[in-house]
Formats: structure tokens, sequence, C-alpha cells
């Protein structure tokens, strides 16, 4: 018996050391606390290192836990607790705390039933408490992420048909409760009716795969509001159990808002909320294919340029942003209307004969007729010219459609206006109708093939040699199929009517920086660029040209924009905006054309240009007209006062070249001073003459 009751008190200290199992044994009588050898090693200290004293637990446990561990052994001793069990720290040998677990409870009563004897075990637990502070910090990141991102939890048990949304996802649907969980057929109750079928399919999807499952759908919340959410969803497998599917939501509204703006924006007028000029080419090319009729309107208001000269720009939004509006509440739902650009409008009509086109041609016309133009413009008069085609062959294309409308659009013009004209052939005009639209087309393809050509005018400082020149005008020059040169007069209106304007200006930046950025950054000259109205609409303009300088080295400094009024005209903001980004990179402005338009002084007190340049109507007879002496006088002196200089325009003359120095106009641009010829000719010369000595340069 005896070996065998040392057998088995070896094998339970075997047992609890192998356990890593401290024990003590405090006898309540004596006082007396015995502590195993496992228990000072758990805590770094020899046998025989530590002083058995019945409090010595006590003395090494960590300030902020004494109070917990010393109730928790009094409510047991008191027979409130079936057992202690607590956590604790104890101070390690080397001065670090150690996590455990002590569990106990007494073993020995007296007769009457008090606790005479008490034993227990510590568990060394800072393992598990280190690893539980880690994921309380990954909790607290998470919880933070989730907060940040408004993004609701939720859970739902398969086999018990339960669900649980936390805080967030009840904030989202509108849910007022304090619990958790919620019926099982809550959620369907929100769902939009014409999403419901697809959310449902969607989170049941995660059954039949391991993927993450990502769903948009509208909810509906009490009070009847509309949301947009996006829920991803996962199935968690649990081998007791059918699992559960655990989701996320998040309220996506805004951004959806923001997503239908931006595509708003993309497809539609800024100032009119009509359809842009690429939104209806695309359109009229899709029902173009269709196969079946349809009628084209080409809307030209007539007498708006007056009317902005007149009123100003304020009053021309306002007339634009009324046309439309008058104009749709003219048109059928089927009908689309575009603002093409500027005072420019179109219509498509499907299934529209004759009658029909003539019926909405008048209500057009009465619409602008009876538009709103502000009571500063009310002396004026507003009207519309509008040319009517119908396409019914599928491989018409855009361009040659738009074109006929276009073209039966001049002809209305040309019979006097406020009228109407359908297009056919002998309605065609010159470079007009679908001439012009070929031509159009044919500027794209010389882009590509090598028959745009670059020219240049100088620019000359009145009174010095010309040799001095360093300013230039880049002007394009396209060569047609057959060699002919064909004058900028015919294609750029082309390219401006048929949406390419901008592209065109910009082939030409690139173009001329490319080649000529070195002359540019060593100084031999400078370089100005005319720009269309459609280029000074484009929000993406600066970036073009910034991305451009980087590429070539050209400086900002070196390069010149000229705008002109009537570009302006169509535009207003945007023009402002331009010429503060322009001088913000020191690049020059010109105001070009001045003086031909009764709103010219009003762009010039309001755009802080670096130069204006008079209109050359005004230079041409300047030696017969005392009036257009008197005008250049007056414009001169005023430019100059505002730190503006000047530059006159179309001198072809000795006697208005003598008369404009005469007046102290600086700078000068003629046949006379100089004839465009080729940029890189231009640039070649500029750049010899600037690498010559200053003695030699005369």
């Amino acid at each position: 018996m005896a070996d065998k009751k040392n057998r088995n008190g070896e094998f339970w200290e075997l047992a609890l050391e192998r356990a890593h199992l401290g024990v003590w044994d405090w006898d309540l009588r004596t006082g007396d606390c015995f502590y195993s050898a496992m228990w000072s090693q758990m805590l770094g200290y020899g046998q025989g290192e530590l002083a058995e004293t019945s409090d010595l637990w006590l003395q090494l446990t960590h300030p902020d836990d004494r109070e917990r561990a010393v109730a928790s052994g009094e409510r047991h001793i008191a027979g409130l607790t079936e057992s202690i069990e607590t956590e604790l720290r104890l101070k390690h040998k080397s001065g670090h705390w150690v996590w455990v677990l002590d569990r106990g409870g007494v073993v020995e009563r007296d007769a009457e039933g008090r606790p005479l004897r008490l034993m227990g075990v510590q568990t060394d637990i800072t393992k598990q408490k280190q690893a539980e502070a880690q994921l309380e910090q990954v909790n607290v990141r998470f919880r933070l992420a989730l907060a940040a991102s408004g993004t609701g939890i939720w859970h739902h048990d398969l086999a018990a048909r339960k669900s649980y949304w936390d805080q967030r996802t009840r904030e989202i649907f509108g849910l007022v409760a304090e619990t958790d969980e919620v019926s099982q057929d809550l959620w369907h109750s929100y769902l939009h009716p014409d999403d419901r079928a697809d959310a449902e399919r969607a989170h049941l999807a995660p059954l039949q795969t391991q993927k993450v499952v990502a769903v948009q759908y509208r909810i509906i919340k009490r009070d009847g509001e509309i949301r947009h959410v996006e829920s991803l969803i996962r199935l968690i497998a649990d081998a007791q159990s059918s699992g559960q599917i655990l989701g996320t939501v998040r309220d996506i509204t805004e951004a959806k808002q923001r997503e239908q703006e931006l595509a708003h924006a993309a497809h539609h007028d800024a100032l009119t909320g009509l359809l842009n000029r690429a939104a209806f080419d695309r359109l009229l090319a899709e029902h173009i294919a269709t196969a079946r009729p349809l009628a084209i309107f080409y809307v030209d208001l007539d007498y708006f340029k007056a009317l902005n000269d007149f009123a100003g720009h304020a009053a021309g939004d306002l007339a634009l942003k009324s046309v439309a509006k008058r104009i749709q509440g003219c048109l059928l739902p089927s009908v689309h209307a575009a603002r093409l650009g500027g005072d420019e409008f179109a219509l498509l009509v499907p299934d529209c004969d004759a009658a029909q086109a003539e019926r909405l041609a008048g209500a057009v016309l009465a619409a602008v007729r009876d538009a709103d133009i502000g009571s500063t413009a009310a002396s004026r008069k507003l009207a519309a010219s509008i040319g009517i085609a119908f396409v019914a062959d599928e491989n018409t294309a855009v361009a040659d459609a738009l074109a006929c409308a276009d073209d039966a659009c001049y002809a209305a013009k040309a019979a006097g206006r406020n009228r109407f004209a359908v297009f056919s052939p002998e309605t065609t005009s010159g470079s007009s109708g679908l001439n012009a639209a070929r031509l159009a087309a044919d500027t794209v393809d010389a882009m590509e093939d090598g028959r745009l050509k670059l020219f240049g005018q100088e620019i000359h400082r009145l009174g010095t040699p010309l040799q001095e020149s360093r300013h230039v005008e880049v002007l394009a020059r396209l060569a047609g199929r057959n060699g002919r040169l064909i004058p900028p007069g015919e294609f750029i209106p082309a390219a401006e009517r048929f949406g390419i304007a901008s592209r065109l200006d910009r082939w030409i930046i690139r173009t001329a920086l490319s080649l000529h950025g070195p002359a540019l950054k060593s100084g031999a000259l400078t370089l100005g660029f005319n720009l269309s109205a459609q280029t000074l609409s484009d929000p993406q303009l600066w970036d073009f040209v910034d991305a451009v300088i980087d590429e070539t080295g050209a400086p900002h400094a070196g390069i010149g924009f000229e705008i002109t009024e009537t570009a302006a005209v169509t535009n207003f903001t945007a023009a402002e905006q331009f010429v503060r980004k322009a001088r913000e990179r020191r690049c020059r402005v010109s105001l070009d054309d001045f003086g031909a338009g009764m709103s010219s002084f009003e762009y010039l007190r309001r755009f802080p240009v670096d130069a204006i340049k008079i209109d050359g109507s005004f230079i041409e007879h300047i030696a017969e007209s005392r009036f257009d002496r008197e005008i250049v006088s007056a414009i001169s002196g005023i430019a100059r006062s505002l730190g503006c200089s000047v530059v006159a325009e179309r001198i072809e003359e000795q006697a208005s070249l003598d008369i404009l120095r005469g007046m102290g106009v600086a700078f000068g641009q003629g046949f006379l001073l100089h004839r465009p010829e080729p940029l890189q000719a231009i640039v070649a010369r500029a750049s010899a003459q600037a690498a010559l000595p200053a003695g030699r340069r005369a």
C-alpha cells in the first residue's frame, strides 16, 4: 500500500509539473501556506529562494489586482461562491509580471462546516493575455475603420434562422431597437420593389460559393426615404452547424448621387442641361443604325451676338437657358434636344414626317421668340433659323446628316431668318453643308498624314529693326489631297462647326512646342496660339498644356494665347478662368480682334490681359478714315493706362505704319512687316539671329 501511495504521489507531482501548474495549500488554522516547486519556478525562483509565508502570494501580486484577488477568496470562504477563480498578475524574479489563472477552493472543514484548509492551482496565462491584448488592438482598429467608413456588420444564423444587426446597420436602415437580434424577415421588408429579386438572389449566392459576393440595391426606410446601400456577403462554414452568412452594409447614396451627377455632366451641357455635342452624336449614330426614318433639326439663334454686345454675357446666358427650357417644353418625350455649342441647338425627332416636322418647327420658332431675355435686354429681339434634314439610310454618316440640316439652316438664314427650311441638294452653298463636313473630316486626316502645316507671322516692335522680332503668331495651313493650300477661312470654321476645333488647337500646340521647345527655352522667340471657343471651354485644357510643357521643356513665359471676343462670348466664365490660370503660370494672354464688338472694353476691364490686338478693320483704312484714327488712338490710350501692350493688325501700307508709330502704338502685324511663312523657317532664322553677338544683329 505504501508503494502504491508513493507511486500515486509521484504520479500527481509529475502530472502537475508537466502541466506547468503551480500548487498552493493554505491552512487556515495555522496561517501556513505551502507553495509547490513548480509555483516558484513559474516565477523564476529556485527551491528555497522564497520564504513560504501565508501572504507571500499577496506580496507578489500586482497592486491593481490585490483587492480583486482577496475578494474572490473571501467570497468563497463565506460560502458565496462554489470556488475561487480569478486572474491576477504576479511579479517574476526578473521584474516583469506574469499573468496567472488562480483556481481553488475549500478541501477541509470542521464539524460545524467551517473552512479549515484551502488548496488551488495557478496556471501561467501570460501568452493568452498577450494574444487577447493583440486581438483587442486589432478589434479596436477594425471598429475604428468600420466607424470611419460608416460600415455596418450583420450575420444570419442558418440553423437557428436568426439575424443579428449591429448598431450601425440598424442606423442605416433607420431601425430603432436596443438589441442586435432582429426578425428573420425584417430585411426583406425594406427592399425597393425594383431591386428585391436581385438583392435576395445575391444574398443566397454565398451558399454556392466560397467567394465574397458584392451587391448594390435600394432600400425604402419607414419614413419613405430611398437610400442606396452596398453589401459584401460571405458564408462562414461551421462543422457543427449549417454555418452563418456574414455581411457588411454601407450607405452609398451620396456616392451614387455623385456618380449620377458626373454621368449627367459628361453627357449634358452645363449651362442648359441639354445633351452636349458628343452625346448627341452618339445618340444620332444609334438612331441612324436602326434604319427607321428620323428628322434632324439644326437650330441657330438669330441676333444672339447683338444681344450679348448690348446686354452682356449674363443676359446671353439667361437667354440660352430660357431658349433651352422653352424648346424642351414643346417637345414630345421621344424627341432629344442638344446644345451643339455657342448659340446652336439640335433636335433628333424619330418617326417624323414632313407635316410633323413643319408643326414642330413652328413651335420651336415660337418658343425662341417667347424666351425670357431679361429686363436689361427687353428692347432686343431673339429669333431662330432652323434647318431640317430627313434621314432614312442606315449608312448615312453622322457628320453628313448634321451637315444636311446645317446647310438647310443656312438656307433659312439666307431667306430672311426666323423661319425654317428643309434640306434638298439645291440648297447646298459653297463650303457649308456636306462640303464643310467633309472638310472637317479631312482636317482630322491631315493631322495624321502630314498635310496640316504650321506657319507663323511675326509681330514686330515698331521703330526697331525687323530682325529683332521675337514674337510669332502660330498659324495652320491645310494642304488638300490635290495639293492645293486651303485657307484657314475655310477649314477652321468647318472645324468649329463640326466640333473638332479643340482637337485642332491641341494638335497645333503640341506640334509647335514639340518641334520648337528648345528655341523657346533659349529665348530666341516666343509663340502665340489662337484658341477657339471650344478650346476655351475645355476644363482639361491646362492639364494638357502643362503636360506638353513638361514633355518638351518649353517655358510657360515663352508661350502666349490669343482669345477673341467671339470665343469669350460663348463662355464668359470659362474665359475668365482661362485668363486667371494663364497669369498664374506667367503665360501671356492677348485679346484678339479688339474693338470689333460692343463688349470689347467690358472684356478689357474683366480680363487682366498682357496685350490687345486692335481689329484689322480699324487699321487697313486708317490713313483715310478720321473715325478709325480716333478709335485706334482711344484704344491705345486706354490700353497703355492699364499696362497692356497694343498690337495693330493688318498693316499693309507704309502710310498706316507711319500713323500708328506717331500714335505710339508699340507693336504691329501685317503683310507690310511680314508675310506668313513656314514656322520652321522663322524659328531657324530667329535662333541664328539670337546666337549672333549683339553688335552684328542689325
